[in-house]
């Protein structure tokens, strides 16, 4: 416990944006590619997905390790677009709100997903779990003025 409490608390710290953004998805990535999809390193404190998504303006496939928060059923997932509580939105939510039709790869099996925007109502609910769930989010939304997007995604129907 008193580990996740402080990996909490150094989540939240303007150190900790500056640096991870360098450093967490180069590591995820290099980790997930040796252990052949197995591993996802930033997963051992927070759930995470590889998102692989077209790019917005590029058209090209774009690999984004995410922290997701399963939801309940085992269904869909949220992403939260973050960016480690920095100023501008993470070019992957660009990505998926040209091109929502994506891939993740949860546990080392690759699962063809579908993303929805979340807004109003729905997003509040869902802001308030992930909260619960991840608390130092809240500090990331304190440090900046745009609304975090939160995403969900599904299972696309073969």
């Amino acid at each position: 416990m008193i580990g996740v409490r402080l990996v909490q608390k150094v989540s939240s710290t303007r150190a900790f944006a500056k640096v991870a953004p360098h450093v967490v998805p180069a590591l995820d990535r290099a980790v997930h590619r040796l252990t052949r999809g197995k591993v996802l390193l930033s997963a051992q404190m927070l759930p995470g997905v590889i998102l692989t998504s077209t790019g917005a303006r590029s058209g090209q496939s774009r690999r984004t390790p995410l922290a997701c928060m399963p939801e309940e059923g085992g269904g869909s997932w949220v992403l939260i677009g973050s960016n480690f509580g920095r100023t501008g939105h993470p070019a992957w939510t660009a990505n998926l709100l040209a091109h929502p039709d994506a891939e993740i790869n949860w546990k080392g099996t690759d699962v063809p997903v579908t993303a929805v925007l979340l807004t109003g109502e729905e997003r509040a609910a869902v802001w308030k779990e992930l909260l619960a769930f991840w608390p130092p989010y809240a500090t990331y939304q304190a440090r900046v003025e745009r609304e975090i997007r939160l995403f969900r995604i599904f299972p696309r129907s073969s």
